[in-house]
């Protein structure tokens, strides 16, 4: 099992003081954290894409090229791209060139996105959902994997015998899919044969096991090896010294970040008894100390028929930068030897 972190790069307020931390110095922290991903063993970072006032990760590119300058072995990667507002011969480039800079430690984990602001900001019709992801996939995958392209469909100018730079150092450059409760995108990805990041955000993990097991049975079906049909999950976490200490670390910044979606969505207020009923042994959210942490992950991979790569999203907009480090610390250091062997 790799461990690996998820980052939103959420504004942040720091919780003992009051403190805005302003962008530059959030980019700092966000660098810092992940040059400490890569010293304390963990085996992944990812950065997310949104295009919202709370979070500043709307270039994930931009980020990961002056990350892959300041580390040295950690893999980088998207969490995840939304590949249905991009040209996805930009997007092969930009990550073609990052896998140059990072000398092939770079995945391209690619999705449609938990939010839509993206479609009217781009000038992309919502109506066109999932048409514009699967096209886009079809065609990111072609240019990956033939040196010359011929392609048409609705939602770009067609291609003719075109070739595109540069290419990466890993043939091919690892793409997955990141999905998150639907069906048909756990069986078009098993189709393809891509490896799956599952975003597990609420309910039970081990209620994914029947989409695992679609992905897997329709991976077979479509003639893939077992060992091409990776399964990854990307999930909320958070490490302390105690679970006690976890919890009250990262519930009032749960409780502000999820209060904010849940208004906008029409879902009733988040409060203490559900963070605590999510952060329990079946929840969502892999919360508590090393050893507590660690038994979760042995338990929901036996549950989903075992797991490749887990990555916590630790980030909130209440938690404290040395909290965070520390957090991360534990993870890599504590946490990653406990379940090096799943």
């Amino acid at each position: 099992m790799h461990l690996g972190v998820d980052s939103f790069v959420s504004t942040v307020t720091d919780p003992s003081t009051g403190h805005v931390v302003g962008p530059v110095e959030r980019m700092e922290h966000l660098l810092e954290e992940i040059e400490l991903a890569d010293r304390s063993g963990l085996y992944s970072f990812g950065i997310g894409e949104h295009h919202r006032s709370e979070y500043y990760d709307s270039a994930p590119p931009v980020i990961l090229a002056a990350a892959a300058a300041r580390t040295e072995r950690i893999r980088l990667g998207s969490a995840v791209a939304v590949l249905s507002a991009v040209d996805p011969v930009r997007l092969f480039q930009q990550f073609a060139t990052l896998d140059l800079i990072s000398k092939g430690r770079i995945d391209l984990v690619v999705g449609r996105g938990s939010f839509t602001e993206a479609f009217p900001l781009f000038g992309l019709d919502l109506a066109d959902y999932d048409t514009l992801f699967s096209e886009k996939l079809e065609l990111l995958l072609r240019i990956r994997d033939e040196d010359e392209v011929t392609w048409s469909g609705r939602h770009r100018p067609p291609l003719n015998r075109q070739r595109v730079y540069p290419r990466p150092v890993q043939d091919p450059l690892p793409i997955w899919v990141g999905v998150g409760g639907t069906p048909e995108s756990f069986a078009r990805a098993g189709w393809l044969g891509l490896p799956l990041m599952v975003a597990i955000i609420g309910g039970e993990p081990r209620q994914f096991a029947p989409l695992v097991d679609l992905y897997r049975r329709a991976g077979a079906e479509a003639g893939h090896p077992p060992e091409r049909l990776k399964v990854g999950l990307h999930v909320f976490g958070f490490v302390a010294e105690s679970t006690a200490t976890a919890a009250d670390t990262i519930y009032p910044g749960w409780h502000e970040m999820f209060t904010k979606v849940s208004r906008e969505r029409g879902f009733s207020a988040p409060n203490r008894q559900q963070f605590d009923a999510t952060s329990g042994p079946n929840g969502a959210f892999f919360l508590g100390d090393p050893q507590t942490v660690a038994d979760k992950i042995r338990r929901v991979s036996e549950q989903l028929g075992g797991v490749d790569r887990l990555s916590l999203q630790m980030t909130n907009p209440r938690l404290a930068h040395g909290d965070l480090l520390r957090g991360i610390e534990l993870l890599g250091t504590e946490v990653a030897p406990l379940v090096a062997d799943i």
